[in-house]
C-alpha cells in the first residue's frame, strides 16, 4: 500500500504542473473607461483648487429612476457620471456647481438627480 501511495501522489502533482494559460472575457480598455472617473478630484464648496487652472468646459451627469421597482436616483451617482464627463474632456478636476435631486415624477422618470460642473486641469494637486 506504501508502494502505491508514492507515485499516485508523484502524478496527481504532475496533473497540477502544465502551461495553462489565463483567458478572460474582459476588456482592459473597458476596465480603464470604468476607473477614469477616479483620475478626477471633485472640488465643491469649501474646498476649492488651489493656484492656476484651465477651464476645459462644462459637464453634467444625470440619473433616472424609470419606474418604482428601480433604485431611486442618486445625487452620488450623477456626481459620478458628471466626474466620467470631465474625464472624457481629458480633465483631472471637477468643480461641481450645483447638484439637485427631483423627486417629482416626471413622464420619463420617477425621480431625478443632476449634477452640474466645471471640468477643468490644475497643476496642483491637493
Amino acid at each position: 500500500m506504501k508502494k502505491l501511495l508514492l507515485p499516485a501522489f508523484i502524478i496527481m502533482l504532475s496533473g497540477c504542473a502544465g502551461d495553462y494559460t489565463f483567458n478572460s472575457n474582459l476588456d482592459s480598455d473597458a476596465i480603464n473607461d470604468y476607473f477614469k472617473a477616479s483620475d478626477v478630484t471633485v472640488y465643491e464648496g469649501a474646498m476649492q483648487p488651489v493656484g492656476p487652472f484651465e477651464i476645459k468646459g462644462l459637464v453634467e451627469g444625470e440619473t433616472c429612476q424609470v419606474s418604482e421597482n428601480d433604485a431611486p436616483a442618486s445625487i452620488a451617482e450623477a456626481r459620478t457620471l458628471a466626474r466620467r464627463a470631465a474625464a472624457d474632456k481629458q480633465a483631472n478636476g471637477l468643480v461641481i456647481k450645483n447638484c439637485l435631486l427631483i423627486e417629482e415624477a416626471s413622464p420619463n422618470c420617477v425621480s431625478r438627480a443632476l449634477c452640474v460642473g466645471q471640468a477643468i486641469i490644475t497643476t496642483n494637486q491637493q
